[in-house]
């Protein structure tokens, strides 16, 4: 296959494609192409997108290949789109995803014990966006869900792997436990009896006569 004709398969598939396209499934689809190969085309379409001024070109992200427009663009892309508010995630829910993000796998309890506030909402709205989902259980008491980031997290926020992002400095957390039992009121054993006091008779003074 020559270098223009792969050129276009590429293109076309990455137009057709609202996803990240992974190279093995475009080696798959141009058989005769090597990685390397479909990687110098990629270049090359950039290259000619970049010289004719259009306005997108093929970015790495998500573990694939994705035709995206120019970040200059994005205003009037927005407002093409006419995003409602409805859809848009709540500054709550956007902290809670930075702390799954970064502190990946991570419980409920252990977001919770950072934010300081009960953030069940905010994991509800994440699964149902498909940005975060259920990576699996801790091995402590309860075993509760570890929750991570996916893929669509990835796409949405334009990174090439969970590497990307910027370095931030992580807090110690502790997993909440349980408070120790508070100590007993005495020491003395229920069924045990207290000695007696003796009488001292000298100590009452006598009747006077």
């Amino acid at each position: 296959m020559e270098d223009a004709q792969g050129k276009r398969v590429i293109e076309a598939i990455l137009f057709v494609f609202s996803q990240p396209v992974a190279l093995k499934r475009l080696q798959d689809v141009l058989e005769v192409l090597d990685a390397a190969t479909i990687r110098q085309l990629i270049h090359a379409l950039n290259d000619e997108y970049l010289t004719s001024g259009r306005a997108f070109g093929i970015q790495e992200v998500a573990g694939g290949y994705q035709l995206v427009t120019h970040q200059d663009l994005a205003p009037w892309v927005r407002r093409a789109l006419q995003t409602h508010k409805p859809d848009a995630v709540s500054t709550a829910a956007l902290e809670t995803l930075a702390i799954i993000a970064y502190r990946q796998p991570i419980t409920k309890a252990e977001i919770e014990a950072i934010r300081g506030v009960d953030v069940t909402a905010s994991l509800d709205t994440l699964v149902e966006r498909r940005f975060v989902r259920v990576a699996g259980r801790k091995e402590s008491p309860g075993r509760p869900f570890l929750y991570g980031t996916t893929t669509e997290f990835l796409r949405h926020f334009g990174l090439k792997s969970i590497e990307a992002l910027p370095p931030m400095a992580q807090p110690a957390i502790q997993e909440p436990s349980a408070e120790p039992a508070p100590p007993p009121l005495s020491s003395v054993p229920a069924d045990s009896e207290a000695t007696p006091t003796p009488f001292d008779e000298s100590a009452v003074a006598a009747p006077a006569d």
